[in-house]
């Protein structure tokens, strides 16, 4: 692959995305949250957001994952440390993209079980496609259908995650 990529959305059009859905959580949790970032794709996202929050953080890494190649798989397969004691804390996961929703379903299930108190998901992509809506994170920054993307924390192949945009794969 060249060095031109189709931009779908720019530095500046995720950078304003990610300024709403900080002011969100601010609006929403006062007295600080445990932020759980989903490696490899949502550190990108994680760091600019928890810069652009006003909240105080604590930061916490999991990785988890259920794709096989390109499409979700079957299985999540979840690994690394929560971060501690999450018992009576705010718990606010991000993650880069929700796709069918299983993984961020999971996650959910598995803090809520670790005792926190209340428990927000924040994903900068949502893929609307293949989802049922009650699975919708709290939180999400801008809507594609059921392109394959990278950039932006997201890899082709793992490759590509330091661009400052999303560009679309060509086929």
């Amino acid at each position: 692959m060249g060095a031109e990529h189709a931009v779908l959305f720019s530095t500046e059009e995720i950078a304003g995305a990610v300024r709403r859905i900080a002011s969100a959580v601010d609006a929403d949790f006062d007295d600080g949250l445990v932020v759980l970032v989903v490696l490899k794709g949502a550190v990108v996202f994680a760091t600019d957001l928890v810069r652009a929050m006003r909240t105080e953080t604590e930061l916490a890494f999991i990785t988890a994952s259920s794709y096989e190649s390109f499409t979700p798989g079957d299985e999540l397969t979840v690994s690394g440390d929560i971060g501690g004691d999450l018992t009576g804390r705010d718990v606010l996961i991000v993650d880069d993209i929700i796709d069918t929703g299983r993984t961020l379903r999971s996650l959910v299930t598995l803090v809520e079980s670790e005792g926190a108190h209340r428990v927000a998901t924040a994903a900068l992509v949502n893929k609307t496609q293949r989802r049922s809506p009650d699975t919708a994170a709290t939180y999400t920054g801008v809507d594609i259908t059921d392109e394959f993307i990278y950039g932006y924390g997201l890899d082709w192949d793992e490759r590509f995650r330091d661009l400052p945009f999303i560009a679309l794969a060509r086929p």
